[in-house]
């Protein structure tokens, strides 16, 4: 059965695949000891409502509140799937202590209002705390939790420090991170200044047409419990192949070429990373205060894993009430999107069995609002700040801080005789800086790019299976750039933040380079363990855009990458450099205009640049000192 830490696996829905009759049977315990009180139409201060289910002890005593604020459809009169779902999770919480309540954002399903991302405005997140505060149900503590599109709106309203938000639990969070110190993801919209496609296929199946029926204002809540049997307001959207879809151009047309619901997306892909409006709504920056003990969860092969770390180190080093700052605590599993309660005793991420990566998420959940919403002393606060899993040695460690404190940046420069081109080429990663400036070319063909295979991904439909993959047919293509160590001749772990500066050029104003790291095995299989990108227009900042010059050599600085790996005696490091990880990034049409609006395409020479006068390089955090056989 699962549990509450599942709440709704975002940003695609999974189903239990749970019978209605079982549906019916979790409703009947549920009935035994709970309060049930469905569509309550709760008021915002402008006067919008937003429709909540309440499921509360028998008692007479107050109990503190489980939250959970989402975009997706809990009706429990839907179909089983649906119904098991919301009781579960119900029954959960309500069975420790807890009332359970779950509300739609504004502008969903019953909710009024009109809906955005992240549920703006960012006081109906104040506002619910307040309401239900004032319960005489309530003790007055709430804590809340949440995975991905429940998680996203937690950290704005956390910055808001109301006093009734007492902690919260937040789960694979990166589209509520907008600027956070090096990364301008502006809510996971943009990785480098480049658009990340999983948007596209995530608002066609979840914006509402804005033309979608409404109910009338003000219907009372007898009506919508009435309603909610038959009819839950929940479009049914026909399938996309996005496997084909990704490559429509315009990109700005491609929801609108499939006849989806038009809504925000035709607003938000003509964004620019900064512009103003991503200031004004849900998402959380590293100019706002902090005010919840915070527990929260990340995973390997997520699409956000950077910033969710850089945000948890943000919240321990630079929130000014200690309280807060000192009881932030993390945990990082080497799983998928909002996978946790899937890692097994032989955990597969992709290709790659990474073994025992179980952990029992309800203690440390539970154990955690246990402590701060019911006062309970029972040593949660004695766990290790950072438990995280080492892949390839396949073990859970632990630290204070992130990354560990023993890891040392180790640097290896890139090297070549000038052929790096593909898996056959002569690209080479030294430890020492080559003597001899010598430089890879290759071509990137906008509408022949590098497909995306495997990663760090979510929400693409059937574009793209994330996890860890063999790259080795991928990297037989000339316009991927490869670089691998010799073997090691020791076994290394490298844990933290990866930092890349390549020396570029180009015979184009504009264009993408992108960067995947692997883990090589003797036998030649290359899995991947993060990549990342970016836009070379915004290599002096993302508050401008500076164009190249044909022939002129430029620095750039890729957004940091994040794992931990332990790189087996034998093994190899491999870095892959190429323009395009399409349709985990949007293309470059390598033109310099908009991008979003462009129909036509230039094929870019593109350049990387390697020596003594322009060290390319990959800075790695080793827990050890680096040993590599030389030939």
């Amino acid at each position: 059965m699962r549990t509450l830490l599942a709440i709704f696996i975002p940003l695609v829905v999974c189903f239990t695949g749970l019978s209605s009759v079982q549906a019916q049977e979790i409703l009947e315990k549920l009935q035994g000891i709970a309060i049930i009180d469905q569509k309550v139409m709760m008021p915002m201060r402008d006067g919008v409502r937003l429709a909540t289910d309440i499921y509360r002890p028998k008692t007479n005593d107050p109990v503190p509140v489980i939250f959970s604020r989402t975009p997706y459809n809990f009706n429990s009169w839907g179909d089983g799937e649906v119904r098991t779902r919301t009781y579960e999770r119900a029954y959960e919480a309500v069975n420790r202590g807890y009332a359970y309540v779950v509300q739609n954002e504004r502008g969903r399903f019953f909710s009024e209002g009109e809906w955005d991302i992240l549920g703006t405005p960012l006081t109906d997140g104040y506002d619910a705390l307040s309401w239900m505060s004032e319960q005489s149900w309530s003790n007055g503590k709430i804590g809340t939790l949440g995975c991905s599109s429940t998680a996203e709106w937690q950290m704005a309203v956390a910055a808001l420090d109301h006093p009734a938000h007492t902690a919260m639990v937040p789960q694979g969070y990166g589209a509520g991170v907008g600027r956070v110190g090096d990364y301008f993801e502006q809510g996971n919209w943009y990785r480098g200044g480049v658009e990340q496609m999983l948007f596209i296929s995530w608002l066609y199946r979840t914006q509402h047409d804005e033309l979608k029926p409404k109910l009338p204002e003000g219907i009372s809540q007898q009506d919508l419990q009435r309603l909610q049997r038959f009819y839950d307001m929940a479009p049914e959207y026909p399938d996309v192949d996005w496997s084909e879809a990704f490559y429509h151009l315009p990109l700005q047309d491609i929801i609108k070429s499939h006849q989806g619901p038009l809504g925000v997306y035709e607003k938000m892909v003509r964004r620019k990373p900064n512009d103003p409006a991503w200031y004004q709504g849900g998402l959380y920056h590293d100019d706002m205060g902090f005010g919840v003990p915070s527990f929260w969860f990340v995973s390997w092969y997520d699409v956000s894993t950077s910033p969710n770390l850089a945000l948890f180190n943000h919240v321990r080093n630079n929130i000014q009430d200690r309280e807060v700052a000192d009881n932030q605590y993390l945990v990082i599993a080497p799983t998928l999107h909002c996978r946790f309660t899937r890692a097994t005793e032989n955990t597969i991420v992709g290709e790659r069995d990474l073994g025992d990566a179980r952990l029992n998420y309800d203690e440390i959940v539970y154990g955690w609002f246990d402590y701060w919403l019911k006062g309970e002393k029972n040593g949660i606060l004695d766990m290790p700040r950072v438990q995280y899993y080492t892949m390839g040695s396949n073990k859970w460690q632990t630290s204070d801080t992130w990354p560990p404190r023993q890891a040392q940046m180790t640097t290896l420069y890139l090297d070549s005789e000038g052929h790096a081109n593909s898996l056959y080429g002569d690209g080479k990663l030294n430890l020492g800086l080559p003597s001899d400036n010598q430089s890879d070319s290759f071509t990137y063909d906008p509408l022949n790019p590098v497909p995306s295979h495997g990663g760090n991904v979510c929400c693409t439909g059937n574009a793209i299976e994330g996890g860890a993959f063999d790259q080795r047919q991928l990297e037989s293509r000339n316009d991927i750039l490869v670089y691998t160590s010799d073997p090691l001749e020791e076994g290394v772990e490298v844990s933290g933040f990866i930092e890349t500066t390549l020396f570029v050029s180009s015979d184009v104003k504009d264009t993408d380079f992108t960067i995947k790291l692997i883990d090589v095995y003797p036998d030649g299989r290359a899995f991947n363990l993060d990549e990342t990108i970016q836009r070379v227009r915004y290599r002096e900042g993302y508050d401008k855009e500076v164009f190249m010059e044909s022939g002129k050599v430029y620095e750039v600085k890729l957004t940091p990458m994040s794992t931990s790996n332990f790189f087996k005696k034998g093994h190899r490091l491999r870095i892959e450099i190429s323009s395009s990880n399409f349709p985990r990034f949007a293309r470059n049409l390598n033109t310099g205009g908009n991008n979003y609006d462009e129909t036509e395409a230039k094929v870019a020479h593109n350049v990387i640049h390697h020596g003594k006068d322009f060290p390319s390089q990959i800075r790695l955090p080793l827990m050890k000192q680096l040993k590599i056989h030389t030939k």
